[in-house]
Formats: C-alpha cells, structure tokens, sequence
C-alpha cells in the first residue's frame, strides 16, 4: 500500500540539493508518488547593488539557468517513470508561496536540502527551513548527509515528558510517521526515548537523597509509559530504546550506531521563533549530520 501521492521538493542547482533530490526521487519511485520540484530565485545582495539595466539582465540569464536545470533534472526522473512538475518561485519572501502550493497540491511531505558543515559536522538549517518546520502542516524532511536514498533504518524519538497540554497527539504523529516511512521503504523501525534525569541539576538545589529518588521515580514513569506506547503501536521488543543520559548526545549516538538514515522527530507550538521546535530537535538539526523528518502537532 502506497504511504505518499505527491511529494513535494524544495531544491536548487546547488550541491546541498543532490541529496535531498535523490531521497525525492527514491520515494516517489518506491511509493508511486507524483513529485513536484519547486526551486527559489532571490536576488542577491551583490546583484541589487548593479544598475537597473545590468540587474534586469543578470536576472534573466540567472532565471533562464534556473529553468533549464528544473527541465533537465524533471527529464531524468521521468524516465524513471515518476510523474514531475516544477515551478520557479521568485521572491525574497517564498514561504508563503511554498505554503500555499502545499496546501493546493495537498502534499504529504516537504523535502528539502539541509547544508552539512563537513569541518564542523553540523548541519545549517537556513531561516526558511526553520519557518517551514513553524508554519508547514505537513511533515518537513530536512535532508542532510545519506548512505541510502531509499531508507533501510527509521528512527522515531519520541518524549514521554511531553504532556498532552504542550503537544497533544505528538509522539503518536511521531510514531505513525515513522511507520509509514519505514512501510513504504521496506526499512527497520526503532523506537527511541531518552530519559534525561538532569540528576546533577536536582542535587544542586536539593539533597543528593531526594533527588536520587526522584530521578528513579522519574525513570521509572517513563519507562512505563514507553513500554506502553511501543505495546500499542506493536514495536518489537528488539527494536525499542529506553536509554538515560544527556539528551541529545544520546541521540547522537544512538543514530550512529544504527546508522540510521532517518530520525523522526516532533516539535511543539510555543512562542517565539526560537522555541518553534522543542530543545532536542533544535540542538539535533544543528548537531547531528543526518536527515531529520520533522512532524508537529495536529
């Protein structure tokens, strides 16, 4: 059973684009999906700086080189049976253009290029990716380095933490996601919390007594209610990571080990640019080189 119908791809010549442009076309082909690739023009600063007549000028050759390269990649992919449109947005403001054709096009996913610091082994996440993962109703797939186009291993981290008052229904959209990835690319699912106790905090401000009970208590309310969540969902016993310790080096590790081509996150509605997405999501997208299907609440 097919788990996408259109897919939707924000991408450009640049080599940041190839990855996410491979992870597209994989999924449309594995899923049967129609594929839509739109790709942005801004002006730069350099090119306003030009005379008129010069700017005008640049600003056509540079278009016309934008839709030559939107052809020649829709051409390949065609021969690959996949069903392509693309558009050329120009604007220093595209989101809610993008917005807008996702909601007409009824997408299932935004796929988009993330930069990966090979010096810093970070990814960069641009201004219009982080209002992409604010604003888009659907899940945002940031694709950063990849082993595989097609995924072999999903991981959903979900937060017990989470209460349903900050993020109703997240870890579930999480988890059925991650499911319906890990379906359609025949790949393995894991299911992944990390307890962060935050021990050395409480024993700052309390006995080392107290708060080594409640961090045992704590521990082992989450382990509770992960156990549940995997039973519901039908993880294999095999497959569900219950590990304590720093957040987001947690994370990061586990992704190594596993390799894993995917992790599949939530973020939060709160206030504030900065707080879009929750801690960990944030420090992951600027930590971990790897892809990252983001999913909020509904």
């Amino acid at each position: 059973m097919s788990q996408y119908s259109r897919l939707y791809l924000i991408a450009d010549p640049s080599l940041q684009s190839a990855a996410a442009l491979q992870r597209a076309s994989a999924l449309a082909q594995a899923s049967g999906a129609s594929l839509h690739i739109v790709t942005i023009f801004e002006l730069t600063t350099s090119m306003r700086r030009l005379d008129p007549t010069d700017q005008v000028q640049l600003r056509e050759h540079a278009l016309t080189q934008y839709r030559n390269w939107l052809e020649e990649q829709a051409g390949v992919l065609r021969t690959k049976g996949i069903q392509v449109s693309t558009d050329l947005i120009c604007s220093n403001d595209p989101l809610e253009e993008i917005l807008t054709q996702v909601a007409e096009l009824q997408a299932d996913m935004v796929i988009k290029g993330a930069q990966l610091d090979s010096e810093l082994l970070r990814t960069f996440v641009t201004p219009l990716d982080w209002y992409l993962l604010k604003e888009c109703p659907v899940p945002v797939h940031l694709v950063g380095a990849i082993i595989h186009p097609l995924p072999r291993t999903v991981v959903a981290a979900v937060d017990m933490a989470a209460t349903e008052e900050r993020a109703p229904g997240l870890n579930e959209r999480i988890i059925h996601t991650a499911q319906g990835l890990a379906l359609q690319c025949n790949a393995e699912l894991h299911l992944l919390h990390v307890c962060d106790l935050g021990l050395a905090h409480f024993a700052d401000v309390l006995s080392l007594a107290w708060a080594t009970d409640y961090a045992e208590d704590l521990r082992a309310a989450m382990w509770s209610a992960f156990s549940a969540m995997a039973d519901r969902f039908s993880v294999p016993p095999e497959h569900r990571h219950f590990l304590v310790g720093r957040r987001v080096h947690m994370v990061a590790e586990f992704i190594e080990l596993k390799r894993a081509d995917v992790l599949v996150m939530g973020r939060a509605q709160r206030h504030g640019l900065d707080k879009v997405i929750g801690s960990t999501a944030e420090h992951v997208l600027h930590q971990i080189p790897t892809s990252v299907l983001v999913v909020g609440t509904a």
